[in-house]
């Protein structure tokens, strides 16, 4: 189950045995057992932890990019990038985590005293993380819980075992004691087993709808708190500019980044007609042009994104795109023909395939934009101040990025609604997840 598939030639080199039942349960103890290190030890204690994680990632970025490049096949300039987030993430919360987690008084109207709320850590959480950002969403899901006081049993993607053993050995060297952060090869059937356990306070996934619907049914079950990050389908509204080659470069950026494979990469790109012959030239051809040389994540996903393209050309769509698809290459495109009634309009293309609509203004270009199953990112490009502010209140989704991609940061809470999933990570908000807001009243 656990391998590193080489997706440019699709051989395995390298497996990892499955965990065993009692692996399993000894991962789920010794979380256990490591959470009274979290409830004695003091924030700054666990924020210099964080900080020695954080210089660790950087020291051996080239090694984690390698593994990561292994195993999903991502540009290794991206794959180094993707490290370079993950060193920043750990050093925020090492930056923050006493502001965020000191004691917040309350105004008392209710009688004589005082009171304050206190956040303390919850105890064992699972983390189920995906395969396409490796490093990083890891990151995202650890730092801001072992800031905390949580502590953290990791079951990550079966195609990333090599990239997880290295994780879980730069959380031992960065001096966090055993138990705080355990990896673990574990099968869809021991997750559930781990979800159920009782030590097990909250579960935290990235990945697609099926796989979060799951989690949160048995997750529901045994009353545990869930966070999800699921699929996303962007719009990327473009209402006017000023500098059309440079809206064209931010969405070639925004489509292509990691090949295409991001929930929270632009995916619907929305254009009012003025625009939209022009950009949709310039775009096209830039995309195009833009490939990046990297495979897809495997051979079977880019059957899945080949099968999406062929249905929606077999209900009318276009496809501008040039080359073959071999293995798990896949060549970029651009669909056009396109209306919100099209299947293709309604999923998620995991790879680098556009689509493009025609909009008639921007009361049109939003009713697309949010005319879609996902919430999870969106992009508003426009010159005119007071539109943008009206077109991102308008916008149904977790995050609105305006004139510009690729801004997400460590201090910025990322999360979506609908069936993007519902939480968030990162910035102050990723801290409040999985807490204890304890509250303390004195009478005096």
């Amino acid at each position: 189950m656990y391998a590193v598939t080489d997706p440019t030639t699709g051989e395995v080199t390298e497996t990892c045995p499955t965990a065993s039942d009692a692996d399993v349960a000894a991962a789920v103890t010794a979380a256990h057992e490591a959470a009274a290190w979290g409830r004695t030890s003091t924030v700054a204690e666990r924020a210099a932890l964080l900080r020695r994680l954080g210089d660790l990632h950087t020291e051996h970025r080239d090694r984690l990019a390698a593994s990561i490049v292994r195993e999903m096949g991502k540009p290794l300039a991206e794959a180094e990038g993707e490290v370079g987030f993950c060193a920043d993430i750990y050093h925020y919360y090492a930056d923050h985590a006493a502001e965020f987690l000191a004691d917040e008084p309350l105004p008392v109207t209710s009688g004589p005293g005082s009171a304050v709320v206190r956040r303390a850590p919850v105890g064992v959480l699972l983390g189920i993380m995906p395969w396409n950002f490796p490093a990083y969403q890891v990151a995202r899901f650890a730092a801001p819980n072992l800031a905390l006081g949580n502590t953290v049993v990791l079951k990550h993607a079966p195609q990333c075992p090599a990239t997880a053993a290295l994780l879980e050995r730069l959380f031992a060297e960065a001096g966090f004691p055993a138990g705080a952060y355990v990896n673990v090869y574990a099968t869809n059937e021991q997750v559930a087993t781990v979800i159920a356990d009782p030590r097990v306070r909250g579960v935290s996934l990235t990945g697609s709808e099926r796989a979060g619907a799951a989690v949160a049914e048995i997750a529901g079950r045994h009353l545990k708190k869930v966070v999800l990050e699921l699929g996303g389908s962007d719009p990327f509204l473009l209402l006017s500019t000023d500098d059309l080659d440079a809206v064209v470069e931010a969405a070639v950026a925004a489509r292509l980044d990691n090949t295409g494979q991001a929930c929270n990469a632009a995916k619907r790109f929305i254009v009012v007609e003025e625009w939209y012959e022009a950009f949709t030239e310039r775009f096209t051809a830039r995309l195009l042009a833009g490939a990046t040389g990297a495979p897809l994540s495997s051979v079977a996903a880019a059957e899945h994104l080949a099968r999406q393209v062929d249905e929606a050309v077999a209900q009318g769509a276009t496809l501008h795109s040039e080359g073959e698809r071999h293995g798990a290459y896949f060549p970029p495109g651009v669909l056009t023909g396109l209306t919100t009634e099209h299947t293709a309009a309604r999923q998620e293309l995991f790879g680098p395939v556009a689509t493009v609509f025609p909009a008639a203004d921007e009361d049109d270009a939003v009713r697309i934009a949010n005319d879609t199953p996902y919430g999870l990112g969106s992009y508003v490009f426009t010159t005119d101040p007071a539109q943008a502010d009206r077109v991102a209140d308008r916008i149904e989704a977790g995050m609105v990025f305006v004139n510009g991609v690729g801004a997400e940061g460590a201090e910025l809470p990322f999360g979506g609604i609908k069936r993007s999933g519902f939480g968030r990570e990162l910035g102050r908000a990723g801290i409040e997840e999985f807490v204890n807001k304890k509250l303390i009243r004195t009478i005096r």
